[in-house]
């Protein structure tokens, strides 16, 4: 399995209260034990909005968990060029904008820094949102060349607009099974017709304010949703391809 959306919260390393939330230590050891039994090869380490810009705790995580990972971080708009390309040698490939946890929605700023990054670096763009924040921000991910959007959109409401966008390239986490507010079978169904490399399996651990955390049979819903032929890929193949995982070593 490729984990194409966990999260480290590393003690060592500061953390910003986000709407009054600060959550528990989840370290590269604790995930490490959480998915032994998974058999995770590789996946994406997604900054919190309780990290901030801070990349010490990501750089920490990135060395610690080795090349089959890259990173998903959050950055001002006024990040100078080097930053970025000392991030991408590390193995950070995308730049996050959590939206529904309150970070800056102007698109103005967004479409510049994601087509910055991209041409920097060629990372792509990944979203927090949902149906209300996303109607105001779908011109702009028309625009950006790659683009990802977390948690199957989060809302039934997202949805129709969500679908159009995957029919011309975006990709769509399913993650945060406990989190959402939709039907979880019909979302995978409906993004997998639309285009089956779109869906790009993730644990969320270690299930930030969720309403219920990450379970194994999660894994076994994708299965029989889809069927194994097409669960291979989104368990795998599909964020391999979009993350470049294994990364190269000259990276590491």
């Amino acid at each position: 399995m490729i984990d194409a959306h966990l999260h480290i919260v590393d003690p060592r390393f500061p953390l910003v209260p986000n709407q009054g939330y600060v959550p528990a230590a989840f370290t590269v050891a604790d995930y490490t034990r959480r998915t032994r039994a998974l058999d995770v090869r590789g996946g994406a380490v997604v900054g919190g909005s309780f990290q901030g810009h801070d990349q010490s705790w990501l750089q920490a995580a990135l060395a610690e968990l080795g090349p089959g990972f890259a990173g998903v971080t959050q950055l001002p708009s006024s990040v100078p060029d080097e930053q970025v390309l000392a991030l991408h040698r590390i193995g950070v490939r995308a730049v996050r904008f959590p939206l529904r946890r309150g970070a800056d929605a102007d698109p103005a700023r967004i479409e510049r820094l994601a087509r910055r990054v991209h041409e920097l670096a060629g990372w792509h763009a990944e979203f927090y949102l949902d149906g209300s924040s996303l109607e105001p921000i779908a011109p702009v991910l028309r625009r950006l060349p790659r683009v990802c959007v977390d948690h199957l959109g989060m809302t039934a409401d997202a949805q129709p607009q969500l679908l159009r966008l995957v029919e011309r390239g975006l990709k769509v986490k399913a993650t945060g099974f406990g989190r959402v507010e939709l039907d979880v079978p019909r979302a995978l169904r409906g993004i997998h017709a639309a285009d089956p490399t779109a869906l790009l399996f993730g644990t969320d651990l270690p299930s930030t304010r969720a309403r219920r955390a990450f379970r194994d049979d999660d894994v076994d819903l994708v299965v029989s949703v889809l069927g194994e032929d097409a669960a291979a890929a989104v368990l795998h193949d599909n964020a391999a391809a979009w993350y470049g995982l294994p990364r190269p070593a000259s990276s590491a």
